[in-house]
């Protein structure tokens, strides 16, 4: 009789539990989006005859139903935690963990993807830079498994030929080589980018290439933002990984120039610490994702002007660059067409500097 009443309250316990949690799923608040992950969450159906006799109602409610799982975040982990030590996997959604840092595998080289880059950069060198009289140049960021994937045993982006291509199929740029100039230290640990307070020395690289001076560390304070920075690789490992302290280098010369954001139509500074209670933090570094921004430096010793066509990393590297410029324009031809330029903006000798990450030339079908 003991076994015949253990056995079925064994029995009851999952039972019981799958109730509790299918209860809490239908009657909890919905949230709109995922802090980890950073992106949207499916929301409830619209329950009607139509979607219910198109099955639409089941495939949506599918996806709200993962979306929406009561403790959601903690079994993502449970599972990341099962894959990478109890299956003994080596990534978990493309992310592997090296010398503590959070990695996405790029792998493989992507050739549709690099000419589809070069093509956009021809097009808009055809267009506006042909005839303008500007020194142009171009910088590849590696990402963080150009110094971690092979030594890790990881698969690993032929970096040499993506470099290659680049470097043969702009022949009318300067290839500036910044992987000297960085290590993996340079990078966030939770994320895809570099940190601006170890940036001087490969911002040095470009200035000698650009002709102005590179910045003097000391030159530019350290500050620090005091909420804790959790990178996007955190949320999509589902790893128990600590926070990060993100800095930010400033002085009374950045501080007084003004950036003119062509999207709001408004003035803004160059560290928006407005953006401080931002989903991500790196928001602070002009803005965050912008088409198109020009910086109006003050106090400038020359008249020079430079154009940055640049992906994310441009906007913590830029401020370092702009000491000697008295206007520098950022532009992110993932948000705005080529052929629109000429409605902002004038080419007639500025300097040009192209500066792309590896993921985004390796991914090139967000450059329109």
């Amino acid at each position: 009789m003991k076994n015949i009443k253990l056995r079925t309250g064994l029995l009851l316990i999952p039972a019981v539990l799958w109730g509790a949690l299918t209860v809490f799923a239908w009657f909890a608040p919905e949230k709109d989006i995922s802090e980890t992950e950073r992106r949207p969450l499916a929301q409830m159906p619209e329950i009607s005859a139509d979607t219910l006799l198109s099955g639409s109602f089941m495939e949506k409610f599918d996806d709200f139903a993962l979306d929406q799982f009561p403790l959601r975040d903690s079994f993502r982990t449970i599972k990341s935690l099962f894959h990478f030590y109890g299956l003994q996997q080596s990534d978990n959604n493309d992310i592997y963990i090296a010398d503590g840092y959070a990695v996405k595998q790029e792998y493989p080289l992507n050739l549709d993807s690099v000419s589809h880059a070069l093509d956009r950069f021809q097009h808009l060198y055809d267009k506006y830079l042909a005839s303008s009289g500007s020194d142009i140049h171009m910088a590849i960021i590696p990402d963080k498994g150009y110094y971690l994937a092979e030594k890790s045993g990881h698969l690993t982006l032929d970096y040499e030929a993506l470099f290659s291509a680049f470097e043969a199929g702009m022949p009318w740029a300067d290839f500036i080589d910044l992987t000297d100039a960085l290590s993996i230290e340079d990078y966030y640990r939770t994320d895809i980018h570099w940190r601006q307070e170890n940036l001087p020395d490969a911002a040095a690289v470009i200035c000698n290439h650009l002709g102005v001076t590179p910045p003097e560390p000391a030159d530019f304070p350290m500050e620090e933002i005091e909420r804790p920075f959790y990178g996007v690789y955190y949320g999509q490992a589902a790893l128990p990984m600590e926070p990060e302290i993100m800095y930010f280098r400033k002085n009374n010369l950045l501080d007084s120039c003004w950036v003119y954001n062509y999207e709001t139509g408004k003035y803004g500074r160059i560290f928006d610490l407005s953006k401080q209670d931002s989903r991500d933090l790196y928001d602070i570094f002009l803005s965050g994702p912008q088409s198109l921004l020009t910086i109006e430096n003050p106090h400038a010793v020359t008249g020079r002007e430079l154009i940055v066509f640049r992906d994310s990393f441009g906007s913590s590297m830029v401020p370092l660059l702009l000491q000697d410029y008295a206007k520098v324009t950022l532009v992110d031809i993932r948000y705005i067409q080529i052929d629109v330029l000429d409605r902002f903006l004038e080419f007639n000798g500025q300097d040009v500097l192209f500066l792309y990450s590896v993921p985004v030339l390796n991914n090139s079908q967000t450059i329109k």
